[in-house]
């Protein structure tokens, strides 16, 4: 079945707003469907208790989340020395992925990521074979970030489906232009850009966050 890996530049630049707004769509605009959502490894509190408070999601604890670590680390310094074995978050995403329509992975961190110390997130969606999206923060300095990432897409042979832009505070169509002008991403990056999320604060309703993933060109993710 479909699955899809949303990964980003960098840390702290809208994947868990990226990942909720696209699930919160599918779940309103294609209810006869069955959705699934992982995240592979968590590092604090964070994701998995959003996911659970504004989703309806018939899934497992473990199939949510199957690798958690208390500290707010990478991967690799959370375990504390401890070997990292993917092989549970494998299993779990294959049975969601024979159960469901379409399943979204959300990404640690950026494509170059460590999961484990020999693993970046990179190399996964490759090994998996996982179609992947980039969020691209409309801020100074994105254009290069988005550069740099898909080149490290094409170079581990990494399925990039597209780029989201996404806004983390109030931004006028001009600034958007200005800061991550889409059509200057796509000419220097040879990948399309899928559409603009718009600043969504404190967590809305599932419904505006499906309002905001409307203008998302889905054609190109699914």
């Amino acid at each position: 079945m479909p699955s899809l890996l949303i990964s980003s530049t960098d840390t702290e630049v809208g994947k868990t707003v990226c990942t909720v707004a696209l699930a919160a769509y599918y779940q309103t605009y294609y209810p006869q469907k069955k959705l699934g959502l992982m995240k592979p490894i968590q590092c604090g509190v964070g994701d998995k208790e959003i996911y659970s408070q504004l989703l309806s999601l018939p899934q497992s604890p473990a199939e949510l989340n199957p690798i958690y670590f208390d500290a707010p680390l990478a991967p690799p310094i959370a375990a504390a020395g401890k070997p990292i074995d993917l092989s549970a978050v494998w299993r779990h995403l294959q049975n969601l992925q024979q159960r469901c329509d379409l399943v979204l992975v959300e990404a640690l961190g950026g494509l170059g990521s460590p999961l484990t110390r020999e693993l970046t997130v990179a190399d996964v969606a490759r090994e998996w074979r996982l179609p992947t999206v980039l969020v691209v923060p409309v801020k100074l300095g994105s254009i290069g970030q988005a550069v740099a990432n898909v080149a490290l897409a094409k170079q581990a042979n990494v399925n990039l489906k597209g780029i989201i832009l996404n806004c983390q505070q109030p931004t006028t169509a001009a600034e958007i232009e200005n800061l991550t002008p889409a059509d200057l991403i796509m000419s220097l990056t040879r990948v399309p850009v899928i559409g603009c999320l718009p600043y969504l604060p404190d967590w809305p309703s599932p419904k505006n966050l499906a309002t905001a993933a409307q203008d998302l060109e889905w054609s190109l993710l699914c």
